[in-house]
């Protein structure tokens, strides 16, 4: 009876453990008024700190007193090798403008300058998926009021958008 009782415990507790979700939004949109692709990403800090610490033997300590000083050039360069855009059969390098915190998110902000005519927008997006395999990175564009989006991830991490 005792071992009844244990399992009818511990069986709830065992089937609904928490399930930490790994998405990371990034929303581009086209400013007709400057001729630049502003884009602003979304990822949580602790998985970019994770992911930031071991891919360059760092401890950025984010948000906290002892923070890096250098932060913006971990995430730059980290965003630059896992983060590639290419309008209209160009890649295109882009500014890091720089970086918010808000709670747990990180918000990065990016900026493409002298785009004249976006017709394609191709989105290579690997943010995370070294350190966690489930990570799924949404992608959502805005040119000229047409809305269109990409839902990449480890075994998808391209795509192309056509306006």
């Amino acid at each position: 009876m005792k071992k009844f009782f244990i399992l009818l415990v511990l069986f709830p507790l065992v089937s609904f453990t928490i399930h930490k979700y790994y998405v990371a939004l990034t929303e581009i949109e086209y400013k007709e008024d400057t001729q630049s692709i502003q884009m602003i990403m979304n990822v949580f800090m602790d998985d970019i700190e994770i992911a930031i610490n071991k891919d360059y033997n760092t401890n950025l300590k984010i948000a906290t007193k002892n923070e890096l000083v250098n932060i913006n050039e971990y995430f730059y360069k980290y965003l630059k090798a896992h983060f590639k855009v290419t309008i209209n059969n160009e890649e295109k390098t882009y500014n890091f403008i720089g970086k918010e915190y808000d709670g747990d998110i990180v918000y990065f902000y990016l900026e493409i300058e002298n785009i004249s005519q976006p017709k394609s927008i191709e989105i290579e997006n690997n943010i995370l998926v070294a350190h966690f395999p489930d990570q799924q990175n949404l992608i959502k564009a805005t040119i000229k009021r047409k809305r269109k989006s990409l839902f990449l991830s480890s075994k998808n991490d391209k795509g192309l958008l056509n306006f």
